[in-house]
């Protein structure tokens, strides 16, 4: 029988030992160049930490026709949302769809603040995102197993796989078949969305996921969708299922 508990445990580190070699999966912060590493690495160097510091301002600001701030509900953010960017986007009960962290952080807003909404891609609450994601900084992403998001991630992954524009191109041809080679001199990531909002030094500024998908849809030259559009969170939704387990970086920062 003993030799049966060694062959059992045996085959078990086989198994962890292959699943762990079968994860290729790398961030994009491994694409980049050494200095931009550093950049990242280092919180009095990473530009994207002006926008957490703004973020934590926010937090304690009072705003809106209650006279709360985030914290006055929340309280200390290094506890409450640890882990919370983690799991977004996820199903809000209200409007029975997927909604992603900005959303969520508008609807708390207008609902508990009486405040008004921030609009997409502003920095306050590019602010307010960077401050919460910061959080979870080091945590694995976790998309909630909520069966209410199963056919909109479905949805997500057929638009990551869809060719589309008048350069016919997927998201899947440059970041699953092509990545490691050079596009106009840059290097193709993976397209792991694990390090947003972020901090490109091309933007000079810090940006959403949703920014990002905008510029390469773009970029290929097909309609761009409106910031929070269906099709944008369902993406969105599929990206983090596609990281699943790998760390979140957030502020990240790119070329």
């Amino acid at each position: 029988m003993k030799w049966r508990r060694i062959l059992c445990v045996a085959i078990g580190m086989m198994a962890a030992a292959v699943a762990a070699s079968a994860d290729q999966r790398k961030s994009g912060a491994e694409f980049m160049g050494a200095s931009t590493q550093a950049m990242q690495r280092d919180d009095t160097q990473n530009p994207g930490m002006l926008w957490v510091s703004d973020g934590k301002a926010l937090w304690h600001a009072k705003a809106g026709s209650s006279g709360k701030s985030c914290a006055s509900c929340h309280g200390d953010a290094r506890t409450s949302m640890r882990g919370v960017a983690a799991r977004y986007p996820a199903f809000d009960t209200r409007s029975k769809l997927p909604v992603n962290l900005g959303q969520r952080i508008d609807q708390c807003r207008q609902t508990r603040q009486g405040a008004a909404p921030l609009k997409a891609e502003s920095k306050e609450l590019l602010s307010l995102e960077s401050y919460v994601a910061y959080q979870s900084r080091g945590m694995p992403v976790k998309p909630p197993p909520d069966a209410r998001l199963k056919a909109s991630t479905a949805r997500g992954e057929q638009l990551f796989f869809q060719r589309i524009g008048q350069l016919n191109l997927s998201c899947a041809q440059c970041h699953d078949s092509n990545w490691g080679q050079r596009l106009g001199g840059a290097l193709i990531p993976q397209g792991h969305a694990n390090a947003y909002p972020i901090y490109r030094l091309e933007w000079q500024g810090m940006g959403s996921l949703q920014r990002r998908l905008r510029n390469c849809m773009s970029g290929v030259r097909a309609e761009v969708p409106a910031y929070n559009a269906q099709e944008l969170i369902e993406l969105e939704l599929y990206l983090a299922a596609r990281a699943t387990g790998m760390p979140l970086e957030s502020p990240g920062v790119r070329p």
